[in-house]
Order: C-alpha cells, then structure tokens, then sequence
C-alpha cells in the first residue's frame, strides 16, 4: 500500500485513490452547494418564510439525530468504498427527482421537505462512511492532511456553486440547479470506481453482534479526549451554522439584495472557509485549545457581524467567521478520527456526525422562529451568544474541573492524542489514546 510521506500542504494528493476521490468530489460538491442555495431560496419565494427554511434544514438532518449512531455500527460492519457507492448514487437520484418536479413547474413546499428528509436518511450512512474512508485511502501519517483538503475541496466548490446557482435561478430557474446536483454525484461514482482496493488501508471489520451500538457509547464514555471536541461542536452545530436561516433573512430583509446577494454572502464565507481548511492543511498538529479559541472567536464574530449597519462591513466580517468555523469544524473532527482506534473509528464518528448536525433540527426551527419574530440580527446574535458561552464552559471544564491539558505528536510512527495532568507529569490516571 503506498504512503506519500508526511509533510506539504497537498500531500495525501500523491495518493491514487484519495486522488480519485477528490475530484470526484468537488463536482458532486459544487452540485451540493448549488442544490442548497436553491433549496433555500426556492422554499423561501413559496412561503415567503425563515422558519420554513429552518424546518427545510432541520428535516434533512434530522434522520442524523434519529438514526446517526445506528449508521457507525453500519459503517464499521461493512466495506466502506461498497457503501458509499450505494450513498452517493441514492443522493444523485434524490437531486434528479427533485429538478424533474420542479422543471415540470409542480413542485411545492412538502416535496422539498419530503426529499431533504430522504437526503437525510441516506446521509446517516453515508457521512460517517465518508469521514471514515478517509483514513483508509491516506493511511494514519496523512489523516490530518486529508481531513483539511477534504474541507478545502468541499469550501472550493462553496465557491463556485452559490455563484453558479445565483446566476441559474435568475435566468432560468431552480430546476438546473436540481438537474446538474443530481448528475454530478457521476463524478464521486466514477471515482469510487476506479479505485485500487488493494491499496486501501483497510480497517478491521466488525462481525455483526449485538450491543455494539452500546459499545460504541461505553468506548467513549470517560475520555475527555473525544467527549470535549464532540459535546462543543454539538453547541457549534446547533446554534452557530444556522447559516441559511441567517444569511436569506439579512439578504431579503435587511439589506433587500435578493437571490443574487444572498449568493455573495455565501461565497464570502466559502472564501474563508476555504482559508481556514488550507492553514489546517499546513499544521503538522492539532489541539484542543485551538479548537476552544476557533469556537469562542466564531461565536464572537457572529454576535458582532449581526449588529453590522452597512451590508459592507456585514460582507468583510463573513470572511473570517468562515475561517474560525472551519477551524473549529476541522480541529474537532481530527481529534477525534485520530483518538478513535480504527474497529471503533465509524462508531465514534457517527456519534461526532449525530452531534454536529443532528441538532439542527433543534436548533434550526429555534432560531427560524426567532429570527421571523424578533428579527435577522437578534437570530444572528443567539446562535453566536450560545456557541461562545459553550466554547468557553469547555474550555473552563477542561482545565479547571478535569485538570488535564492535551498533548498529540507521534508515537511508534502512528499519531495519537491524550490528555496529561496539568504539571505534565505521567500517572497512573493518564488519558491516552492512540489511533
């Protein structure tokens, strides 16, 4: 199996079959940001309504919060190229179902909610597969590398396809954007295809068994390693990326620029977004403070960019919260793939996923009715509020309750995280775990 050695901002690229994947992947990918900008804006033109969009976002993720664990025991069961295979071409058809009811002019609001539910359900496997896999293609020495050029693929398309989207909605209509969402997902499918299983890393597979989901939850119970990174993105997913409730409001509302502003707003923090995932992709380690001080500056410069009179000052400011977002996106999920031991990584994954985006439907219509009610900045402001108070009650619990500062490198040529008391001293009670 070979291993590009470590080291370089595009390193893991040297790999074949993570190669493949890549490509593939920012094509399905600018199909994705397409299809969700369009999503957004067409269920808002037929409600004319924030929580509506709220509800639109928190159906899609709701089969996560649902089923998300039931998916990592999928995940660590079956081969993973097999079933993203399935995934990718089940969201394909869900993308080309949903530009045919619109193109034939009979779309209406339930049939967005009943495919963004689907979509939903498909990505409970597939998200955690996919986090997964990763690990598989690149081999542990370039883990770190491939999650950032994984962010960084995926904010490149964030780039390309709101702006493509804004463009296609106001000439011809939401339907191209749906058409050219569901057949990109041929790209990831080629990819996945041409792939050299041989060279995979392949991962231990769990026989089916029973209480492994229980398992899953015992492995990660107890290790502040996994638990901090894991319950702060819950807090960062609930209530800080509530991005197209916020974003359509201040669009529509606030600065009355339309589809087209809205479109700009999103590549903006898809600039930094993409800013933050290649500066991750140069660090040679990851640690929890950084992913404290992301957060906390995340939901600082929400609350403060909500207050902004001049769509100007609104538009610099989305810059760098795409950048701490992304920080504190790609630190917490590095953490957490490389203390996760590899029969355990889909499981611990799932939970992360469940987490991070199983709380929109929670956090989505909250801060949809908020918004409608009290206003685009007083939503804006709450999400930020939340995220910052939580990122420094971790950070606090961390420090003072657990007593432990974290400490990654490489041990044995294989990464690893852990936790050691404050004085650095090793005990008996020393939290390691080695991925």
């Amino acid at each position: 199996m070979p291993d590009a050695a470590p080291g370089g901002m595009f390193s893991s690229l040297k790999i074949r079959n993570y190669r493949l994947f890549a490509t593939g992947a920012v094509v399905s990918n600018i199909g994705t940001w397409m299809s969700r900008v369009t999503q957004d804006w067409l269920v808002l033109s037929l409600t004319h309504s924030s929580a509506a969009v709220g509800i639109t976002t928190a159906l899609q993720f709701l089969p996560m919060l649902l089923f998300g664990l039931y998916g990592g025991v999928l995940v660590d069961r079956y081969p993973k190229r097999r079933l993203l295979i399935g995934t990718q071409g089940a969201m394909g058809l869900c993308g080309l179902v949903l530009a045919t009811l619109t193109l034939s002019g009979h779309v209406q609001v339930w049939h967005v909610y009943l495919i963004a539910f689907l979509v939903g359900v498909v990505t409970v496997v597939d998200n955690p597969t996919r986090q997964s896999f990763v690990s598989e293609m690149v081999g542990p020495n370039q883990l770190r590398n491939a999650v950032s050029l994984n962010s960084a693929n995926f904010q490149t398309a964030r780039l390309v396809g709101p702006a493509v989207a804004g463009v296609l909605i106001t000439s011809v209509g939401s339907g191209y954007s749906f058409l050219f969402n569901g057949l990109s997902f041929l790209a990831p499918l080629t990819g996945l295809l041409l792939m050299r299983p041989g060279e995979l890393h392949k991962g231990r597979l769990v026989k089916k068994g029973k209480g492994q989901l229980r398992e899953g939850l015992r492995y990660v119970k107890g290790r502040p390693e996994l638990i901090a990174p894991i319950a702060l993105v819950g807090f960062v997913g609930t209530f800080g990326f509530n991005f197209p409730i916020w974003l359509t409001a201040f669009a529509n509302n606030v600065f009355h620029g339309g589809a087209g502003l809205y479109s700009f707003f999103n590549i903006l923090m898809a600039a930094g977004s993409l800013s933050g995932a290649l500066l991750a992709a140069r660090r040679r380690s990851t640690r929890l403070r950084l992913l404290v001080f992301a957060a906390a500056a995340f939901g600082l410069l929400e609350v403060l960019v909500s207050f902004s009179p001049y769509v100007w000052l609104f538009c610099l400011v989305l810059v760098p919260i795409g950048m701490m977002g992304m920080t504190t996106n790609i630190s917490a999920n590095t953490t957490v793939q490389m203390a996760a031991e590899p029969a355990m990584r889909g499981r611990v994954m799932s939970l992360y996923m469940m987490v991070f985006v199983g709380g929109t439907p929670i956090g989505g219509p909250l801060l949809g009715w908020v918004t409608d009610t009290f206003g685009a900045r007083v939503g804006f402001a709450a999400g930020g509020g939340v995220t910052l108070i939580a990122a420094l009650v971790v950070g606090f619990v961390l420090v003072k309750v657990v007593g432990v500062r974290p400490r990654m490198g490489v041990r044995d040529g294989r990464p690893y995280v852990e936790l050691v008391p404050r004085d650095g001293g090793r005990t008996e009670a020393e939290l390691t775990s080695v991925a």
